[in-house]
């Protein structure tokens, strides 16, 4: 019987939201637990794994590096993240292909981003910075994410990604 681990990290509750989507979405055996949580366990009883991050400075967190590094080979996973970018946009995108890159070795099942609020510290100090300014200025449009409908958007990823996962 196939089994599903849905981890993550969250700073400011943006992830964790949709975690929680992505896992209320997923059939099966499930668990979801922060990466902080697993970062010591053996993980060969998962047939998939949801990874999920928020992106820092277009890039994803050491503890959620570490956890793909030392993934199996050929491990199902699936990858998501959220971000203050506009959606699309390539801050957000640079995160997720880093992710894939340092994830070659597993099969990557799939990808999704959505938009999250970004800390108001966070932006007071990026917007005080001249090189952040204008993606301050972006990220402010970002400040009701993750709405009901990223919600609804991660739930059919989790779906998405179980077919394929099945078919596999």
């Amino acid at each position: 019987m196939s089994k599903t681990l849905v981890t993550y990290v969250s700073l400011t509750g943006n992830t964790k939201s949709i975690a929680e989507a992505i896992y209320a979405a997923v059939e099966g055996e499930k668990s979801i637990k922060s990466i902080e949580d697993i970062l010591d366990e053996d993980l060969i009883e998962f047939s998939l794994i949801f990874i999920g991050f928020p992106v820092h400075s277009h890039s994803i967190s050491f503890k959620t590096e570490a956890l793909i590094k030392r993934l199996p080979p050929k491990k199902k996973i699936a990858l998501f993240s959220t971000h203050g970018s506009l959606a699309g946009g390539h801050l957000a995108r640079e995160a997720l292909e880093y992710a894939a890159v340092i994830g070659s070795h597993t099969q990557i099942l799939g990808t999704f981003s959505t938009r999250g609020k970004v800390s108001m510290n966070a932006m007071d100090v990026l917007s005080r910075s001249p090189e952040h300014k204008a993606w301050a200025e972006m990220a402010v449009s970002a400040r009701s994410h993750p709405d009901d409908n990223d919600l609804v958007d991660a739930k059919s990823f989790a779906k998405w990604v179980q077919t394929l996962f099945a078919q596999k």
